[in-house]
């Protein structure tokens, strides 16, 4: 989803895309799964879940915890370019606090990202 996400901003532009990963029913939502695009600074830009964070800086965003989840990525994506991460998140299927596992790749001053939370059992 990260890569389809980077492919469609290059070949749409922000504008486009941004509202096309907004669409909580569009192409970049598959049940929990979500991308989501920041800038450098940990502003939200765009968001398939809670579009309540949208236009939001989330650097002090700390998982329960304690862990200050968005800075870390941040600081991921400018050092390194891509990467995972583990952290602590509510799913928007459960409503409830879960592990999640992060993916993101850094696109000029753009990090793209989706995360997947545990299998039900």
């Amino acid at each position: 989803m990260v890569d389809d996400a980077i492919a469609y901003i290059k070949a749409n532009g922000k504008d486009k895309a941004f509202a096309e990963i907004n669409n909580l029913k569009g192409k970049f939502v598959d049940r929990d799964l979500y991308v989501v695009v920041y800038d450098l600074n940990g502003n939200c830009l765009a968001r398939g879940a809670n579009p309540e964070l949208l236009g939001k800086n989330l650097m002090g965003s700390k998982d329960p915890d304690g862990k200050f989840f968005i800075k870390e990525r941040m600081e991921l994506a400018k050092t390194k370019g891509s990467g995972w991460q583990e952290y602590k998140f509510t799913n928007p299927l459960t409503k409830k606090v879960e592990s999640k596992t992060f993916y993101f790749e850094r696109y000029n001053d753009l990090v793209v990202g989706c995360g997947a939370y545990p299998l039900p059992k």
